[in-house]
């Protein structure tokens, strides 16, 4: 009598990634959930890869997350969102602090998020591929919409371990995307010291403080 095949393992995950800002923060994000991943270290932008890339995203840009039966999907807010659901965590909130959750990605993005990818742009990216010499006028007006939004983000942890009152949560890792990268960015982090408490009890998470442990991940060129 013929035996049962085995069974064959599920399909997995698969992230794509690299070392810079926003895949940073999906590969920290899977790490800090447990999600079971596949992860690939790539290069978009690299000649021989640009028809695949083009394929799961038409600007090429990663993190792109690929699931068997749904299209890829790009854009490391996504990404969380969908690997919370995956992991059945409240890392992404659903419930009643879900709002609170929203209003911080939003703010964010226009405000001390933004300041900081103004300023690491200039400083560290541009610096790290090439890619142009300092903007001081923009690094000026980067330093400016960071020392109003910082003041206001250290105001509120004042007292405050994260952002929403139920515990760490993508707001958190969202707003704090930029600081592993501020050796190239130098922001004026110590002239506000809730900042710098919420940075040291995110760092205290493994997946955020060390995302690419046993990756097969090449450093990140240095800047300057």
């Amino acid at each position: 009598m013929d035996q049962d095949p085995a069974p064959r393992p599920a399909p997995r995950l698969v992230l794509h990634f690299s070392r810079n800002p926003n895949p940073r923060l999906a590969v920290a994000v899977a790490r800090h959930l447990g999600v079971a991943l596949d992860f690939r270290f790539a290069a978009p932008f690299d000649p021989a890869c640009t028809t695949d890339f083009a394929a799961l995203n038409p600007s090429r840009r990663i993190p792109i997350l690929t699931e068997p039966g749904r299209p890829p999907l790009w854009e490391a807010d996504a990404i969380a969102c969908r690997l919370s659901q995956v992991a059945r965590s409240s890392f992404w909130r659903q419930d009643e602090e879900a709002p609170e959750m929203i209003r911080w990605l939003s703010w964010g993005k226009e405000n001390f998020v933004r300041a900081c990818d103004i300023v690491h742009f200039e400083r560290g990216t541009k610096q790290r591929y090439h890619i142009g010499p300092v903007d001081e006028g923009a690094v000026a007006a980067g330093l400016a919409l960071f020392a109003q939004s910082a003041a206001q983000l250290d105001r509120y942890l004042s007292g405050r371990d994260w952002l929403v009152p139920g515990g760490v949560s993508h707001a958190d890792f969202r707003m704090a995307c930029f600081l592993p990268f501020n050796d190239a960015a130098r922001l004026p982090l110590a002239d506000y010291p809730a900042i710098q408490a919420w940075s040291a009890r995110l760092c205290r998470l493994t997946g955020w403080a060390d995302p690419f442990a046993g990756l097969a991940a090449p450093p990140l060129p240095a800047a300057g």
